[in-house]
C-alpha cells in the first residue's frame, strides 16, 4: 500500500470522528493572538489569560444561542425518584422515559407542582420547629390531586433548582430515561472547542470584548467591531441552521388535515 493509501487509512479510521469540523480552544487562542496581538495590529497588547477568559465567555454564550450545545444523557430513576442534574447543565430541552423498543415518550414538566428549596417543620399550631427540620418528600398526588394533565402513564418531572436535582413521579422508577440538556460547551477539554462555521464570529467577539474594556480605544473603533461582531454573529447562525427540506415537509405534511378534539 502506498503512501497516499496509509493516509487514507488513517485519516477514515481515526478516533476523533467528526472532529475535523470543529477548533480547539487552544488554536482559538493562538489564532486570535497571531491575527489580532501585536506592533502594527489591532490590538497593540494584550494578556493570553485575558484572551482565554473572554474566548471561554465567548463560547458559553454561543452555545446558549448560536452553536447549541445539546447533550443526552440516558440513566435509570433510582426508588429515591431523583437524579443530580449533569455537572455542565444550563437548561433542559425535553425528558423522556424509552420503551423496550427504544422509543421515547415525552415526560410533561410539572406545571402546577414544584420541589421546595426548603421545607419547614411546625407544630399543631403552625409555629416553625427549627430544632427538627422537616423531611423533604416528592410523592405524586398528596400536593396536587388527580388533575388531568398529571394523570397520564408517562408520568412528569420537577425541576429543583436550589438541589440541583430533577424529581420523577413514582409510576417513573426503574424507568431508563433521557434527558437532552444545553450544555455551556465547557465540561471537559475536548468539549472546548469551536465548530469552524462560528469560528470568525469567536474572533469578532474576543477582539470586541477586549476592545471595549481597554482605556484610550477610540470609540468609532468599538463600535465598529460591534457592528463585525453583530454581523459575523448573524453570519454563523445561517451557516449552522441546519433545515432540511425533507424533514420539513414530513414535519408539515397533514398540518392541513381537520384534528378531532
Amino acid at each position: 500500500m502506498g503512501l497516499i493509501g496509509q493516509t487514507n487509512q488513517q485519516y477514515y479510521e481515526g478516533s476523533d470522528l467528526g472532529g475535523y469540523r470543529h477548533v480547539p480552544l487552544n488554536d482559538i487562542v493562538n489564532n486570535f493572538m497571531f491575527s489580532y496581538v501585536g506592533e502594527g495590529k489591532i490590538i497593540g497588547r494584550a494578556n493570553r489569560r485575558d484572551v482565554v477568559f473572554h474566548t471561554k465567555r465567548a463560547m458559553q454564550e454561543f452555545a446558549y444561542d448560536i452553536t447549541k450545545v445539546e447533550k443526552i444523557q440516558e440513566v435509570e430513576v433510582p426508588s429515591t425518584l431523583s437524579i443530580p442534574m449533569p455537572q455542565d447543565y444550563v437548561n433542559y430541552v425535553s425528558v423522556s422515559w424509552v420503551d423496550k423498543s427504544g422509543i421515547e415518550h415525552p415526560i410533561p414538566k410539572g406545571r402546577i407542582t414544584s420541589a421546595p428549596s426548603e421545607a419547614i417543620s411546625q407544630d399543631n399550631e403552625g409555629n416553625y420547629n427549627a430544632d427538627f427540620p422537616a423531611e423533604r418528600l416528592l410523592e405524586s398526588g398528596k400536593r396536587y390531586g388527580a388533575e388531568p394533565e398529571i394523570a397520564n402513564r408517562n408520568g412528569m418531572f420537577i425541576i429543583d433548582e436550589a438541589n440541583g436535582k430533577i424529581n420523577f413521579s413514582s409510576n417513573l422508577v426503574d424507568t431508563v430515561i433521557t434527558l437532552k440538556y444545553i450544555s455551556d460547551s465547557l465540561g471537559t477539554d475536548d468539549e472546548m472547542r469551536v465548530h469552524k462555521f462560528a469560528e470568525e464570529a469567536i474572533y469578532k467577539h474576543v477582539a470586541h470584548a477586549i476592545l471595549s474594556s481597554m482605556a484610550n480605544v477610540p470609540e468609532y473603533i468599538v463600535n465598529r467591531f460591534k457592528r463585525e461582531r453583530r454581523g459575523a454573529m448573524r453570519q454563523a447562525k445561517l451557516r449552522l441552521y441546519d433545515l432540511k427540506m425533507a424533514e420539513m415537509t414530513n414535519v408539515m405534511r397533514g398540518k392541513s388535515k381537520h384534528i378531532k378534539h
